[in-house]
């Protein structure tokens, strides 16, 4: 059965993942950034470098990556009626979270450029494992789809 994407659904479906690879680079590169970047004195000379240097990952990477990645996402969904299968509420369940993972980090950038450092080195590297726990569990959802 061919869905509404036709001919389009491998390009499409190649693209989702390479944006999805581009997000989780983004999401695993961050935390580490912030640990360095929690090391720095505020509002020194190299407090503003790692500033500019997360907002740059940021804008280019992480934020139009996640966007396409979700787009992408979705039209497949919708091609192939992903939405009445148990994997891919458990997929959705975790790629929300990640978001939210996302928005987290977004948050945290701003902080630091305020020049708070509200969490731990220790936290920070906890937090750094996010993104793999996440990715491990959906890619099992996705080529086993135990239910």
């Amino acid at each position: 059965m061919i869905g509404w994407l036709g001919a389009a659904y491998p390009w499409v479906k190649a693209a989702h993942l390479i944006f999805v690879i581009f997000w989780l680079a983004g999401l695993f590169m961050v935390p580490r950034h912030y640990i360095y970047h929690s090391a720095v004195l505020p509002r020194s000379p190299e407090d503003a470098l790692w500033i500019k240097r997360e907002a740059v990952l940021a804008r280019v990477i992480l934020n139009p990556s996640m966007i396409l990645s979700w787009l992408l996402g979705l039209m497949l969904a919708f091609d192939v009626g992903a939405w009445s299968q148990e994997w891919f509420h458990a997929k959705l369940l975790l790629v929300v979270g990640l978001t939210g993972y996302h928005g987290w980090v977004s948050s945290y950038r701003m902080q630091l450029a305020r020049g708070q450092r509200p969490l731990s080195d220790k936290m920070l590297r906890i937090m750094n494992e996010v993104p793999g726990i996440a990715t491990a569990l959906i890619v099992i959802l996705v080529i086993v789809r135990p239910f």
